[in-house]
């Protein structure tokens, strides 16, 4: 199954539908930094995204330290951002 990577367009309509993500540098994926009150709220939200990640059968990027986790999405098999990395930025968003 081959997977479609967005086109300009479609990459900047997804980042205005998602406040706090930004186009990593070379443009094949969107990162963001989630702050936490501790560590224990972090490690929950980084498990409930599994959850979701898992159900979708598609993996963030992620690290950890302390009460902040750095995220990034991108779709390996479409060589840069598709509907995926959409679809689990905003499932992601809806958690917080």
């Amino acid at each position: 199954m081959t997977i479609a990577q967005l086109t300009q367009q479609e990459c900047e309509t997804m980042l205005g539908n998602l406040p706090g993500w930004s186009l990593r540098s070379d443009g094949k994926a969107i990162e963001r930094t989630f702050e936490f009150a501790d560590f224990v709220r972090a490690f929950g939200f980084m498990s409930s995204v599994a959850i979701l990640a898992e159900k979708q059968d598609h993996h963030p990027e992620w690290f950890n330290v302390y009460n902040k986790v750095e995220m990034t999405l991108t779709t390996h098999d479409a060589g840069g951002l598709s509907q995926r990395d959409a679809t689990l930025a905003e499932a992601i968003e809806a958690l917080l």
